[in-house]
């Protein structure tokens, strides 16, 4: 629906003109990390937008003509890239030299592939195209694998790359020098206030590192979704989840509760975590079989309206994050 939304609006859109701003540069975002990192740097000197609306659910976004118009205004475009991101991807190469300058995340760290591990609740027409299927994929033919070959430039990449406070890092620089390069007036600003935010994030790192290495426990379990391989390759954790982290709303398979509670009783897992807008049912059973506590573990996808009104940054939540982990860890 979106694609065919792009099309109509190309065809008719008028040449691109810069947004009348008091003379602030205009940044456009799609998710919130992409617009907190843009807030932290960029400050009172840019013009800032987050397309998604605080409190909606990030896997469901579809730009409308309005939001298109805004990006094609902009001076700076920052989005995710991959599946869910076809849509920009798209725009961006229909308008050519038109389009504003670009920050496309998952192109900026070394991106992974999307896994399944052990477990997992999956749409099995899918799962070709993830990496690490535990046993799922052990007996294949050579006509299997020269198809998996042909398939290759498919592969699905996992889109959360933030969730690392290293690639955080990372994708701040980035946007600093996005931002200078735009607008060489503000540069010492802009450096500055990206320094500030990333001696948080090495704060945070740090906290990370330290809390996993003092850890009784290694493992982490999901009843819901798992964004978070970035994080988990970060800091050496394993996980058991009952979904990857794009999976659409597809029904939980007994044999992956099974499977959960299972494990959860195996390793003594004190607590099960659930996603920010999840209805945790999920976990709730989990914890009802086991009785390990539920607690939140946020991907930062999106805010609600409260969190945002509030000034709830990446750090906050990841340091809520980090309050979340030691209960499951310690």
């Amino acid at each position: 629906m979106a694609l065919l939304v792009l099309n109509g609006f190309l065809l008719t859109s008028c040449k691109k003109a810069k947004q009348e701003n008091s003379g602030k540069i205009s940044v456009v975002t799609t998710l919130f990390p992409h617009f907190d990192f843009a807030r932290a740097v960029g400050g009172e000197n840019i013009e800032l937008t987050m397309l998604l609306k605080p409190g909606s659910e990030s896997h469901s976004y579809e730009p409308t003509p309005k939001d298109m118009k805004k990006i094609q205004n902009a001076d700076l475009f920052i989005y995710t890239g991959g599946e869910n991101d076809i849509w920009a991807d798209t725009m961006m190469e229909s308008l050519g030299a038109k389009a504003p300058k670009t920050l496309r995340f998952l192109d900026l760290v070394d991106a992974v592939e999307e896994a399944l591990v052990e477990g997992m609740t999956f749409e099995e027409e899918h799962h070709h195209h993830h990496g690490e299927v535990s046993h799922l994929e052990e007996e294949h033919d050579h006509d299997a694998e020269e198809e998996h070959d042909h398939e290759h430039e498919e592969i699905e990449y996992d889109e959360h790359v933030w969730t690392s406070p290293v690639n955080a890092i990372k994708l701040v620089e980035e946007v600093c020098q996005a931002l200078c390069l735009i607008d060489s007036k503000n540069e010492s600003i802009y450096r500055r206030n990206a320094a500030s935010y990333i001696s948080k994030l090495q704060e945070l790192d740090g906290e990370f590192k330290s809390l996993v290495h003092d850890a009784k426990y290694k493992t982490i379990v999901f009843g819901d979704r798992f964004p978070f391989r970035y994080f988990a390759d970060e800091y050496d954790l394993y996980y058991y989840a009952a979904f990857p982290g794009c999976a659409s709303d597809v029904e939980v398979s007994a044999s992956t509760v099974k499977f959960l509670i299972k494990k959860i009783k195996e390793e003594n897992i004190p607590v099960v975590f659930t996603i920010e807008f999840s209805n945790g049912k999920i976990a709730d059973t989990l914890c009802e079989s086991t009785g390990a506590r539920k607690l939140e573990f946020h991907s930062c996808h999106n805010v609600s309206a409260d969190d945002m009104k509030n000034g709830e940054t990446y750090i906050s939540l990841m340091q809520r994050n980090l309050a979340a982990l030691k209960e499951a860890l310690l």
